[in-house]
């Protein structure tokens, strides 16, 4: 199996090179709204789409032969994704453009990127850091795409291919438990509070609603100046969820490594959907919905694809209100479990608790000839929702 990763690089153009890109990512945008409008909003196959309307597209927006194959395929790989949330793609910004091996190439002896742009070939100076580096010598990737991100800078996002380990063959597995006040919790016993990152949440909303008020409301001068400071923050608050995410998912592979373990975590797809159907005031809606869930998930799948970890998603139903030793529905409080069961009476941590009920249900997934562990007659003793729900 192979394993994209994405090196994000900084471009540092001249400002003829800036001239180009800007002609570059409008005429790419334009093409692709001209095809999405033109075209049959059915039709997703890419080579379909580009034998309807690739002569247009190459000679009224000036592009050369194989952005034009790109901005056809872009149009199509949108509506296919759009189809599976039963939405239809709208427009498209100027703000990326999709480069193959044939527009594209990487350029390790003077540390450029030669693009074709509407005007020829340009070759943009890279920004990088040790980490690139290492990352790109001696490699020849064969795509990337050139974007403009919302700090006005231009950068090229390079996919490097790599050859995926076989991922370890293993009974044993960790469960992991999401959640707000503790963003994850693992049936080894490690865990992540999330009490100081509610709180440099908390402190960057407060900031945020100031400074909205104030590039809204206040004077003539201080207008700008909070409006650039409300970018800034953004993209600071942004990365360092990003920074978080990262860590955790290390850590949980890395003991996954260390144990020859598989990772089982929450299925927790709609998760926003299910919790803003209930009444909860703004802040709580807020605290809730602000936390990258899937972005936690996307580290850790991509991670245990790297190093040879598999991580598999089972349903969380109960998992928090079920004991792991017996399976019966106990006690549950904000941080506390306490079984019912009169021959069992285990207490603890109710984190703790739903990531080991996890683990259970994750190495069944892995080898079904575990089963027994959640058998009929098991389930018939203790009665069960947690487990009932899983068939």
């Amino acid at each position: 199996m192979k394993q994209v990763l994405t090196i994000v690089c900084k471009l540092n153009p001249t400002p003829e090179q800036v001239v180009k890109i800007e002609a570059t990512l409008k005429a790419f945008a334009d093409a692709c709204n001209y095809v999405n409008q033109t075209v049959k909003p059915t039709i997703t196959s890419a080579s379909s789409i580009q034998n309807l309307v690739y002569p247009e597209v190459r000679s009224i927006y000036g592009l050369s032969a194989n952005l034009a194959v790109r901005a056809c395929a872009r149009v199509g790989a949108n509506r296919k994704t759009a189809k599976l949330k039963g939405k239809p793609v709208k427009s498209f910004k100027p703000t990326s453009v999709d480069y193959d091996a044939r527009i594209f190439d990487f350029r390790e002896k003077d540390w450029t990127a030669s693009l074709t742009l509407v005007d020829g070939r340009e070759h943009i100076k890279l920004v990088v850091s040790n980490y690139q580096r290492g990352k790109l010598v001696g490699r020849k990737p064969t795509s990337a795409q050139l974007c403009k991100h919302r700090d006005g800078q231009y950068y090229i996002h390079i996919q490097v291919k790599d050859e995926a380990p076989q991922p370890i063959k293993s009974d044993n597995v960790i469960g992991v438990d999401f959640g707000r006040r503790e963003i994850a919790h693992t049936s080894s016993g490690d865990q992540w509070d999330g009490k100081q990152i509610q709180r440099v949440r908390d402190k960057y909303n407060r900031v945020r609603a100031s400074l909205a008020k104030k590039a809204t409301k206040g004077t003539r001068s201080t207008r700008p100046a909070a409006r650039r400071l409300l970018k800034r923050l953004q993209g600071r608050e942004r990365r360092f969820q990003m920074w978080l995410n990262h860590n955790i998912s290390k850590r949980i592979v890395q003991s996954a490594i260390a144990t020859k373990s598989v990772v089982a975590i929450e299925n927790l797809t709609g998760i926003r959907d299910r919790t803003n159907a209930k009444p909860r005031n703004k802040v709580e809606r807020f605290r809730s919905n602000s936390w990258a869930f899937y972005q936690l998930r996307q580290f850790l799948e991509y991670k245990g694809l790297q190093f040879g970890v598999e991580i598999i998603a089972v349903p969380p139903a109960w998992s928090s209100q079920t004991c792991h030793k017996c399976l019966h529905i106990g006690l549950r409080s904000e941080k506390s479990f306490k079984c019912t069961n009169d021959s069992c009476l285990w207490h603890g941590d109710s984190n703790w608790i739903a990531a080991n009920v996890l683990s259970l249900i994750g190495a069944v997934a892995v080898n079904p000839l575990r089963g027994s562990v959640l058998s009929c007659e098991r389930i018939r003793a203790t009665e069960s929702p947690a487990i009932l729900s899983l068939g």
